[in-house]
């Protein structure tokens, strides 16, 4: 017992820290750790229960709720401890200088989650496109932003990342997005029965919005083949990926050409063959050109 009454530190007006002291402040600081994690998350859950607030709101709110329960708890501690603020001081100078030489990239990815979270170009369960990979937000963090890939694969990006690169938000303001499927039909073909059919392709998928209704363009004369693209809407929120909606409006395109007779053009080349004959040395031979 006489080990923790060991002075540490002596502060103004003849107050001391002792060992034991500093160890039951070291344990408090971890119940609050924990005490807000826990109290946090428990007001979060009811307040999304009650309210109709969505996900990403609730999550602002909780980190709100965890820091104001870490601060008041550590107050407290601090003021059960007698330790003035003053004597952190010297503490504050060692942390600028961490931070100055080795912790610059944690402290720009927080303050950037903090910013991600308060203008908020970002939510949780947009879909977003980040260097080629298509996902869901899945969570906003202090340090980083969690992305789940259609594949299934989480991916765990930096804030300041997120906030420095061109990322892709297709569902910020509108989730709908337009796309479409190109097919190329043999010269002579009836146009107008194409078109006809391209629509009641597009028509058929139940993912493809009818207002904004389907468009079919007349798109080129190509080398071997009338160009049509077929241009629709479809929300992302469908439960789709857009690849699987292309693929099934093909597979609908090929069986009514199929039924109408349509032909689904592909290149073709005419080969010319002239013959040349020639004599040499009392031979005949024959040379193709």
């Amino acid at each position: 017992m006489a080990l923790l009454d060991t002075v540490i530190i002596t502060f103004d007006n003849n107050n001391v820290l002792t060992l034991g002291q500093l160890l039951l402040g070291v344990l408090l600081l971890l119940l609050a750790w924990f005490g807000s994690v826990l109290i946090s998350r428990l007001l979060a859950n009811r307040i999304l229960s009650k309210t109709r607030l969505k996900q990403d709101n609730v999550a602002i709110i909780q980190k709100i709720l965890f820091f104001a329960f870490l601060i008041f708890i550590v107050m407290m501690v601090l003021t059960y401890l007698n330790i003035p603020l003053a004597a952190f001081a010297f503490v504050s100078g060692a942390v600028a200088i961490g931070v100055g030489f080795g912790a610059r990239n944690i402290i720009e990815n927080f303050l950037s989650g903090w910013i991600l979270m308060s203008e908020r170009p970002i939510r949780i369960g947009d879909v977003v496109d980040m260097d080629g990979n298509l996902g869901s937000i899945i969570g906003i963090g202090h340090r980083s932003t969690m992305i789940r890939r259609n594949d299934g694969a989480n991916i765990v990006v930096p804030n300041s990342q997120i906030l420095e690169s061109k990322l892709i938000n297709w569902t910020l303001v509108d989730p709908n997005i337009r796309t479409s499927v190109r097919v190329g039909v043999a010269y002579g073909t009836d146009l107008d029965l194409v078109k006809r059919l391209l629509l009641e392709a597009a028509g058929g998928i139940s993912e493809i919005i009818e207002t904004p209704s389907p468009l079919v363009v007349f798109e080129d004369f190509g080398d071997s083949a009338l160009v049509f693209d077929v241009f629709y809407w479809v929300s992302m929120l469908c439960g789709k990926e857009m690849r699987q909606i292309r693929s099934e409006l093909r597979f609908v395109i090929n069986q009514k050409f199929n039924e109408h007779g349509v032909v689904i053009s592909f290149p073709q080349r005419d080969v010319h063959l002239h013959v040349v004959s020639s004599e040499n040395n009392g031979n005949k031979a024959l040379e193709l050109t």
